[in-house]
């Protein structure tokens, strides 16, 4: 379980047994993890006021006519240097034309481990919130 003063992360899915192994594999590795199933409840959480994530992690192909690519488009237009990192299986060909800059891309399958060092190497690699 991690701790209140650890990196909060969004992690977007609309499988729900591959958010609910992805959410406990980050709460595991130290982060706390709010969680979306639609890419319009993703962009709700990253509008709310007081929203502070370190990174933000969401699947490509979301089932609600929406895209982890305009979810990651609207988190970078309200927090210029947030982390993304991309999970996918079928669109991660098109990363290096639709994705964020800076962003890293994992290939589903993935172990879970990969997915919690790149968001861990994500959160390093930038400062904190405000800084």
């Amino acid at each position: 379980m991690a701790e209140e003063d650890a990196p909060l992360v969004l992690y977007v899915e609309d499988e729900p047994a591959v958010l609910e192994l992805g959410v406990s594999a980050l709460e595991e590795g130290g982060f706390r993890v709010a969680s979306a199933s639609t890419g319009a409840g993703a962009i709700r959480q990253l509008e709310t006021p007081d929203a502070a994530f370190a990174a933000l992690v969401t699947d490509i192909d979301l089932g609600d006519n929406s895209s982890g690519w305009e979810v990651a488009r609207r988190a970078r237009e309200l927090f210029p240097d947030l982390p993304v990192v991309y999970v996918s299986g079928g669109s991660a060909h098109e990363w290096a034309s639709r994705g964020v800059p800076g962003s890293v891309m994992l290939t589903k399958p993935f172990a879970l481990a990969q997915l919690v060092v790149a968001v861990s190497n994500a959160t390093l690699e930038r400062p904190g919130p405000g800084g």
